[in-house]
């Protein structure tokens, strides 16, 4: 991408202020084309006669910006004039952020002090041919505009009564081009608008909007005002156990939109920052509140819906419904771990476990390829994997589960999408991270050693051996940090990963042809010393791994063992962020499906469900974020929207219903179909629309036994009571006698 332009910025600070550059040009004569390539240091809104140029919000996105930062192209020929003004705002977005909670004062002070950068090129094409191109420079000029802050954690703050003026001429800012792309992941836009549900009095005496459904994005309000007058809102999930609005959890993150009027009829968004949401705090508002004044408007990446699930169970339907409302609040540029407190960061581990399920549910392969990029431009020098992606200000590398994003989600795009070019694209990678393990670990063949995050939020955390080492990573999470990770064994969880991660890469290797012989040896020596070290299992998720992962010398064996643990345990989860990913499939490969679906099924905490009747809309970080008595889990780690135990839905789609890639073909050149019904389910279906075509697979107890609906668009095998069904492409009906 050929770049002329130079970065510039204000010749003064502005403080919290956004600037707005304009530009100001004639045209001789029609042109035959009109492009703008632009991007920002920070996000930004691009207007050109008094229209935004695009339905791209938050542009430019979320990347590691000094090696990777995208630049956005828009065709602008049908909005240019005789004379034409471009506008651009610029807020803090990502890029001058003070946040996440975490940075030291002195790491806030830079971010907050970076210049509002912006770069762009208008490239006119005449209608005999020749170019002219029009760059930032000094001749840009640059004012003050209405939004006097914006920033992604804190909210906006607008003056619809400033009217930009005093145009003082841009400065040049040195700052580097070779790290600008063209753009590369979906953008962001505007996808759903939705009335509030109720305005309601909160025994407080509040006045609170409730919109029924947490998103993320912002609210819209429309209103008849005279000039000062002020709106406030302030944002949150959940209510408090008295019915009163409750954003404790949000921790340092303001999430406030403050709009002072001007005369007359007036609609406002925000323009620059988003807010996860489902209720909003009216704080200050002139004249009667009603509901007619409010929108929310639901903003994410502009993803194709691919997958559904739906069944007789309306609380199994409304977790569904939680698993994709989480994905979309949570899938806004990068997979980030929830989009309200101050993080909104793209965990890697969080990204890894529910990867499958985000691209059954959505079309995400252009998604991730961006984002797995960004992890590899920020990988360490010793191959460990940034905890967090992109590895903006943040710090911190090398645990298990979450480092291995870096082989899983490549897999996964593999399997989803026959995506060949991500594997190779990100092989490097890969093996760079599998070389960090192996040269850290304090014992060969195993992963022993290190800062993991472990089992993280276990629920058996109360029964590990205590006391814990608290490590300063540790320290840094929060006051609760002693009981975020399980009793499970690091170095059981780590290694165990290590041979996954391993397992992949030789698979990875031998399809782009490269020498797996090394890896082919490693993994047979992790494989025995995983066994000679770890021949027992203390905890549900460590019997797991060893089953799951195929590492225990009898893993039959272990999964029985499983089984009869969870027994023990009430027929409940007592598993963190690592089990709980695995559990149901470890029961259901193993033959002990109809516990899976007690637990699957099951109401009370802790459990997939409890959080349904309580009444959820999304995905909860915590089994009790909301604990039968109301109260909360905790105020500093305690998110309502965090798509990670949503992972649970590709066991909704490959067991309850059976749909399955197959690896020898995959992308659904060739369908594994293998439901496995149970009577305390009246029907289940689901479908997925892949690259090859609608696969579809239903059924549904009838008194003399099951129906089974099929269809498959490609070449298939139909397992039916342990019957394989060998089938060409087309819609199929079965009967068993047998029920669920």
């Amino acid at each position: 991408m050929e770049w002329k332009a130079n970065w510039i910025c204000p010749p003064q600070p502005m403080g919290d202020v956004c600037p707005v550059y304009e530009k100001r040009f004639s045209l001789p004569s029609p042109v035959q084309k009109a492009v703008l390539l632009i991007t920002a240091m920070g996000t930004y809104e691009a207007v050109l006669n008094g229209e935004r140029v695009s339905g791209y919000v938050l542009a430019p996105g979320f990347t590691s910006y000094l090696k990777r930062h995208q630049v956005q192209e828009y065709d602008i020929t049908a909005m240019l004039g005789a004379e034409n003004t471009l506008r651009v705002t610029v807020g803090r977005g990502w890029y001058r952020s003070p946040m996440p909670g975490w940075l030291t004062p002195e790491e806030k002070s830079e971010k907050q002090n970076t210049p509002a950068g912006l770069t762009a090129q208008v490239v006119l094409t005449l209608c005999d041919g020749s170019k002219r191109t029009l760059c930032t420079d000094t001749s840009w000029g640059v004012a003050e505009s209405p939004i006097r802050f914006s920033e992604i954690y804190d909210g906006e703050v607008y003056d619809a009564r400033v009217i930009p003026s005093q145009f003082v001429p841009a400065q040049l800012l040195e700052h580097p081009t070779d790290c600008l792309i063209p753009q590369e992941g979906e953008e962001i836009r505007e996808q759903e608008r939705m009335k509030p549900l109720r305005v309601f009095t909160t025994p407080k005496g509040e006045t609170v909007v409730d919109f029924g459904q947490e998103i993320a994005g912002y609210v819209e309000i429309t209103l008849d005002a005279k000039a000062g007058d002020l709106v406030e809102l302030s944002h949150g999930e959940v209510l408090d156990k008295e019915g009163n609005f409750y954003n404790e959890n949000y921790r340092a993150a303001k999430a406030k939109l403050t709009y002072i009027c001007r005369d007359g009829r007036q609609t406002y968004k925000p323009r620059l920052t988003f807010y996860g949401f489902r209720f909003v705090r009216v704080d200050a508002f002139p004249g009667q509140v009603h509901p007619s004044a409010f929108t929310a408007i639901v903003v994410h990446s502009q993803m194709k819906r691919t997958g559904d699930f739906s069944c007789s169970n309306v609380l199994l339907n409304q977790l569904f419904s939680n698993v994709i409302w989480s994905q979309k609040g949570n899938f806004l540029d990068i997979p980030t771990d929830c989009p309200q407190r101050d993080e909104r960061l793209g965990w890697t581990g969080d990204a890894q476990v529910f990867i499958k399920t985000a691209s059954y549910n959505y079309d995400v392969q252009r998604f991730f390829r961006k984002w797995l990029k960004d992890l590899a431009a920020d990988q360490w020098e010793n191959g460990a994997v940034s905890h967090v992606n992109p590895a903006w200000g943040a710090e911190g590398a090398g645990s298990s589960v979450w480092g291995d994003a870096a082989v899983i989600c490549p897999w996964q795009l593999y399997l989803t999408y026959a995506d060949k070019e991500v594997l190779q694209s990100q092989y490097e990678s890969m093996t760079r991270y599998l070389g960090f393990i192996a040269g850290s670990t304090k014992e060969p063949d195993l992963w022993i050693g290190g800062f993991h995050y472990g089992d993280w939020l276990g629920l058996d955390a109360d029964d590990r051996e205590h006391p814990q080492v608290i490590t300063p990573e540790m320290l840094s999470l929060g006051d609760n940090a002693e009981f975020y990770k399980g009793a499970s064994r690091d170095d059981l969880i780590a290694s165990a990963f290590y041979a996954y991660s391993t397992q992949l890469v030789i698979k990875i290797g031998k399809i782009l042809g490269r020498d797996t012989g090394e890896y082919e040896a490693s993994y047979e020596r992790i494989r025995r010393a995983f066994q000679e070290r770890f021949p027992e299992y203390h905890t549900q998720t460590e019997y797991v791994m060893a089953a799951y992962f195929d590492l225990a010398k009898d893993c039959q064996k272990a999964a029985d063992d499983l089984a009869e643990m969870i027994i023990r345990d009430g027929t409940k989860l007592r598993t963190g962020f690592v089990g709980t990913a695995y559990v149901l499939h470890t029961l259901s490969r193993y033959g002990h499906t109809d516990l899976a679906y007690s637990l699957l099924l099951r109401q009370e905490y802790p459990s997939w469900l409890y959080p349904v009747t309580k009444g959820a809309t999304t995905i909860w970080e915590h089994w009790d974020g909301i604990k039968p008595d109301g109260s909360f889990w905790s105020s500093d780690m305690n998110s309502f929207n965090h798509y990670a135990y949503g992972a649970v839905a590709d066991w909704l789609y490959g067991v309850v219903t059976g749909i399955n890639t197959v690896e020898e073909a995959p992308g659904f050149e060739k369908v594994l179909i293998a439901p496995q019904p149970d009577s305390r389910l009246q029907w289940a279906q689901a479908s997925i629309q892949t690259r090859k075509g609608l696969v579809r697979s239903a059924w549904r107890q009838t008194q003399d036994g099951i129906r089974y609906e099929i269809t498959v668009p490609s070449p298939a095998q139909i397992v039916i009571d342990g019957q394989t069904h060998s089938v060409a492409p087309g819609e199929y009906i079965f009967y068993s006698e047998n029920r669920g």
